[in-house]
C-alpha cells in the first residue's frame, strides 16, 4: 500500500523552500550592507561663506577687504566632519562658487587641485552675483543621494533656495547637515531651510578667525606717503564702508537711528573714531588730505543709508 500525499502537501513544500531561499537572498544583503562603510559629502555654497565669514570678522563682505584661507577651512570642515561622523568615509569637498564665463579665476585653481576637493561654478554677473550655484548644488545632492553614494551630506550655506535640494536628497534617505558661520547681528541662514534640515550646527567667531586676514589698502608705513602713493577716493570710500559695517555690528540698528537724523554731519566722537579706524586700515595719516578724510565720511554713511 502506498502512502498518498496529503493535498497541498507540495504546494506547501514549495512556499516553505522559497521561503528559506529569500531568509538566505536577505542574510546575506544584510551582510554585505553592515561591512559596507557609510560615505558623508560636504557640500559648501563659496558666497555664503565668504559673505558670513568676512562679515564676522572684519566687518564686510567685500572679498577684496580680506583673505580667505580656502584650504585650511576645507582641512577644518574635513577634520570637523571626520569627529561627527567617525563611521563614515569622505567622499568629496565640492566647493561651489561663481565666475565670469565659468572660468577658474587663479584662487578657484588652487582650490580644485586640493586632494578630495570638486569646484564647481555658477556664472558670475556684472554685478558681482552668483547665477546657478543653487542649481549645481540641487543637481549634486540629489544625483549622490539617488545613487546612494551617500547617506549624510554637510550643506554649508543659508539660502532659502537650496531648500528643495535638501527635499530631494531627502526623499533618497540621505540625511543632510546643515553648517553656518555665526551672524554677526541677526541671521544670515533662511528660516525654511533651517526647519527641513535633520541637524544644525554654527561656527563662531573664534573658528573662522585664523582662517581670515584682513587686507591693507595701501601698504606705505611711513603715514605720510606722497600724492604718488595715495590710495584712490575709491579706495577710501571702501574704507569708510567698512567702519561703517563693523561699527553697525557692535552696536546695532538703534544707534543708526540715533544718527541718521544728523546727516551727513556725524557727532564728533563717532567722527573721531571713524578717521582712526580708517588710517589704521589704510596704513596712512589723513591729516594732510582733507578730500580723502571727506572720502572716508562718504563711504560711512553710504554703507548705513543702504543698511536703513
Amino acid at each position: 500500500m502506498h502512502d498518498v500525499e496529503p493535498p497541498g502537501g507540495a504546494d506547501l513544500a514549495a512556499i516553505a523552500a522559497g521561503i528559506e531561499r529569500t531568509n538566505e537572498l536577505l542574510q546575506r544583503v544584510l551582510a554585505e550592507v553592515a561591512t559596507t562603510p557609510s560615505t558623508h559629502a560636504i557640500f559648501v555654497d563659496a558666497g555664503y561663506v565668504y559673505a558670513a565669514a568676512g562679515r564676522l570678522v572684519t566687518g564686510t563682505e567685500d572679498r577684496r577687504a580680506f583673505e580667505l584661507d580656502t584650504e585650511g577651512l576645507i582641512e577644518a570642515y574635513i577634520d570637523r566632519a571626520r569627529t561627527i561622523f567617525p563611521d563614515s568615509r569622505l567622499l568629496r569637498v565640492y566647493w561651489y562658487d561663481g565666475a565670469r564665463r565659468r572660468i577658474h579665476t587663479t584662487e578657484q585653481q588652487r582650490i580644485a587641485e586640493l586632494p578630495d576637493v570638486k569646484v564647481r561654478l555658477g556664472n558670475l554677473n556684472a554685478n558681482n552675483q552668483q547665477k546657478g550655484v543653487d542649481s549645481l548644488i540641487r543637481t549634486d545632492l540629489e544625483s549622490l543621494a539617488r545613487h546612494r553614494a551617500i547617506g549624510d551630506a554637510v550643506l554649508v550655506g543659508g539660502d532659502e533656495d537650496l531648500v528643495s535640494a535638501v527635499e530631494a536628497a531627502q526623499g533618497y534617505g540621505a540625511r543632510v547637515h546643515l553648517w553656518g558661520i555665526e551672524a554677526a547681528t541677526g541671521r544670515n541662514q533662511a528660516e525654511p531651510l533651517l526647519w527641513e534640515v535633520d541637524s544644525q550646527r554654527t561656527f563662531d567667531l573664534e573658528f573662522c578667525k585664523p582662517y581670515v586676514m584682513r587686507r591693507a589698502v595701501v601698504t606705505d608705513l611711513s603715514g605720510e606717503a606722497g600724492p604718488g602713493h595715495l590710495p584712490s577716493r575709491e579706495d577710501v570710500r571702501f574704507v569708510g564702508a567698512q567702519v561703517a559695517a563693523q561699527w553697525l555690528a557692535s552696536r546695532g540698528r538703534g544707534a543708526l537711528a540715533d544718527l541718521l537724523p544728523g546727516h551727513p554731519y556725524l557727532p564728533g566722537s563717532v567722527d573721531q573714531e571713524l578717521l582712526i579706524e580708517a588710517e589704521a586700515l589704510l596704513q596712512l595719516s589723513l591729516r594732510a588730505h582733507a578730500d580723502l578724510r571727506r572720502a572716508v565720511r562718504d563711504g560711512f554713511w553710504d554703507h548705513l543709508q543702504a543698511q536703513y
